[in-house]
């Protein structure tokens, strides 16, 4: 089974790929939507600055119930306050998998709406999954990017726009 040590140091790793694709977004772009059932710019970004806070989230609770947590995202506007939320955030991700106990990893953690079970997984299966949406959330927002013609930095190696091909 992974560790959290493990986990932190992913976390890390995928941090510079995400603050790069992050701080590049035109501040008068937010609003932008690829096709009217995309969600916006602003708030594909917002998701993803977030998102390294579900895995305190896991650590804390047992079960996340959108029918007793509606889920409220921010509103952000202007990529500034958008680095500052994800750098927050991080902090926030960090200091969870620093604090937490490999044990811990092993035990359940339900996605449910009410009654109706979405999933229920070890936390290290959460855990996994959120990096899995930071990632495919990154790249809807490198589509996003390139449908405004906005240069992609690379990912896991050079990018088409950073190798000049």
């Amino acid at each position: 089974m992974i560790t959290c040590k493990e986990f932190l140091a992913e976390l890390e790793k995928e941090a510079l790929t995400t603050r790069k694709m992050l701080s590049i977004i035109p501040d008068g772009k937010y609003d932008w939507q690829p096709h009217p059932r995309s969600m916006p710019l602003g708030k594909l970004a917002t998701h993803i600055a977030e998102l390294p806070t579900w895995v305190n989230m896991v650590f804390v609770t047992t079960e996340l119930d959108f029918a007793t947590t509606p889920y409220v995202p921010r509103e952000i506007s202007d990529t500034k306050s958008l680095m500052n939320y994800f750098e927050e955030n991080l902090l926030i991700g960090r200091k969870a998998l620093t604090e937490a106990n490999d044990e811990v990893l092993g035990e359940t953690w339900t996605l449910r709406n009410g009654e109706q079970i979405i999933s229920q997984r070890s936390k290290s299966d959460v855990i996994r999954m959120t990096f899995n949406q930071i990632t495919h959330h990154r790249a809807q927002l490198g589509v996003y990017l390139r449908l405004l013609n906005i240069p992609i930095p690379g990912s896991y190696g050079p990018s088409a726009d950073d190798a000049g091909f």
